[in-house]
């Protein structure tokens, strides 16, 4: 079983459902806000999952199922922190929502102001923490208390926390000039690893972005991991490069 959200506005943005491994797909949920636009996507479970976008007439707009898609519904703004004029999310990567179990999820938001906003009780209220970047594009959690945000701030291009997202330290400079489009936790690394992805090219760190070790120059948007064996990374024309050996 398998989900896909197009991004998009009006009713380009869509989301569909697999459930025989990609051989044929259903239409779920088209987006009914002519200036709406759609984000990122995420599941705690075959039944609950959550997809963000851009605010809509000054409202935030995150959508919520809890029947595997089958109803998709808008959560009630006065449950979400107020939208800021413009205030959107990094749609590129996919990587700007990130749920855990036991009902918490992370929002990267990257613009008009960078800003993280969390959620302990599978989307119901929402709390919204301040982040030292000046434009996010990507958050990642290894665990409930330690996390990463990844942006396109020149001077820093991450910042992480140790305590669920209350505060949050700056990291080092990006990896490529471009800065950082997507970036993810490598599942079951020995050591927490940090993989990053942008037009720039692809890199890994240790430090939670203080250095990094840049693999190539390509141009990528989005990464994902299975195992330290199993780590992808996905760009223009089609390029899926493995990488393994975390």
């Amino acid at each position: 079983t398998a989900w896909l959200m197009s991004a998009g506005t009006a009713d380009t943005a869509r989301i569909y459902v697999t459930r025989d491994g990609g051989a044929t797909w259903t239409l779920q949920h088209t987006n009914p806000d002519i200036t709406g636009f759609y984000d990122c996507m995420d599941f705690w479970d075959p039944r609950r999952g959550l997809v963000i976008g851009d605010a809509v007439e000054g409202q935030k707009v995150i959508l919520s199922t809890i029947d595997g898609g089958v109803r998709w519904d808008r959560v009630r703004s006065s449950t979400l922190p107020p939208a800021l004029p413009g205030e959107g999310s990094f749609a590129a990567s996919g990587t700007c929502l990130i749920t855990r179990p036991g009902g918490h999820a992370w929002i990267a938001v990257g613009t008009p102001v960078a800003r993280v906003l969390h959620t302990a009780d599978y989307g119901q209220t929402w709390v919204t923490d301040s982040i030292p970047l000046t434009a996010i594009s990507s958050v990642a959690f290894r665990d409930d208390r330690h996390g990463i945000v990844l942006g396109t701030d020149s001077s820093a291009a991450t910042a992480s926390t140790s305590d669920g997202g209350q505060t949050w330290i700056r990291g080092g400079p990006p990896p490529f000039g471009q800065g950082v489009y997507g970036g993810i936790y490598v599942q079951g690394a020995k050591h927490p690893t940090v993989v990053a992805v942008g037009p720039g090219g692809l890199a890994w760190s240790r430090d939670n972005g203080t250095s990094w070790t840049v693999i190539n120059s390509n141009v990528y948007w989005t990464a994902g991991s299975a195992s330290p064996r199993a780590v992808w990374a996905m760009g223009a024309r089609g390029r899926i490069t493995k990488l393994s050996g975390f």
